[in-house]
């Protein structure tokens, strides 16, 4: 392939490090690359929650865009923010191995009130996933929002008076921002596709296609698979309070995830494991199960309570 490969990105610096790994492994297969910005209303719009500004691929409809028109070739996102459903020109061109899956609370000081399951406090989070999961065990403790990349929330931590605040641990090891002062939270269930990032390409570009999928890593390529179709059949956005994680041992394929009411007090979860040869239809049939013990009343109590905010 003789053309450069124009790869959109966002520019936060997460962004620019995801992509910049992208650009370096197409360049070690002997491609030649380049970077193109583009942001999107998400990025521009921090005065909201993410769950009001009421846009499907809040993070990713630019780069479509973009791609769309002709302007880049490839794009790469942090696939936790990729809808389900991809434009029906676009397609998922590869999944890169998956980086550190879990949620991490930043400290302002010392982790005392984390000792207390009754002790008053308040966190920071902007998502409705890790407020759910956190009132679940901290049913006391206030949630203050928080918007803005990675820099822009380190620095609201600083300057509020509040306790921690929680990130994806990849997010901030990617980028060398991981504060000594922190902890794993590793009874929280992360979002589904959380540490994995995707490239996506046009349908019809085969060349980039072909290219991309020399970098594609198979086995998080099946559980990113695995937990997007259990979010997908729950019928939750990327915003809904619903936490994923799959794991391949050996043969094996094993799920751990559910679904929080936006106040922690109610949940539905699930733990199963299968032949990973059956695995092209587990993400479904374990949301089905979620669904028929509660999961259909509870989500649509979740969208409701999101509608009237």
């Amino acid at each position: 392939m003789s053309k450069t490969i124009r790869i959109g990105t966002r520019s936060s610096q997460l962004a620019l490090w995801q992509a910049n790994k992208v650009k370096a492994l197409l360049e070690g297969k002997g491609f030649a690359t380049e970077l193109v910005k583009v942001d999107g209303h998400g990025d521009q719009d921090l005065s909201k929650p993410l769950h009001q500004l009421g846009t499907v691929g809040l993070f990713t409809k630019n780069l479509d865009d973009a791609m769309l028109a002709g302007k880049i070739d490839i794009a790469v996102h942090s696939l936790k923010d990729v809808p389900t459903d991809l434009h029906p020109d676009i397609s998922q061109a590869a999944v890169l191995e998956r980086g550190e899956h879990h949620d991490v609370i930043v400290l302002k000081a010392g982790d005392e009130f984390m000792k207390d399951r009754d002790s008053i406090a308040t966190v920071a989070t902007g998502s409705l996933r890790r407020k759910a999961q956190w009132l679940a065990r901290y049913k006391n403790h206030s949630i203050a929002p928080l918007r803005g990349n990675v820099n822009t929330r380190l620095s609201k931590l600083e300057n509020n008076d509040w306790q921690g605040a929680i990130f994806a641990k990849a997010g901030l090891e990617r980028i060398d921002l991981l504060p000594k002062n922190h902890k794993v939270l590793d009874w929280m269930i992360p979002s589904p596709a959380q540490g994995a990032i995707m490239i996506t390409a046009l349908k019809e570009d085969k060349d980039s296609l072909q290219a991309c999928a020399l970098l594609n890593h198979k086995t998080t390529e099946i559980c990113v698979e695995v937990e997007r179709a259990f979010m997908k059949t729950l019928e939750g956005g990327c915003t809904a309070p619903i936490g994923a994680k799959a794991t391949i041992k050996d043969d094996l394929i094993s799920f751990e995830g559910g679904i929080y009411s936006l106040d922690g007090s109610t949940n539905v979860l699930i733990e199963e494991e299968i032949s990973i040869d059956k695995y092209n239809s587990f993400g479904q049939s374990l949301a089905n199960n979620v669904l028929d013990n509660g999961g259909k009343e509870l989500m649509a109590e979740i969208l409701k309570a999101i509608e009237n905010e």
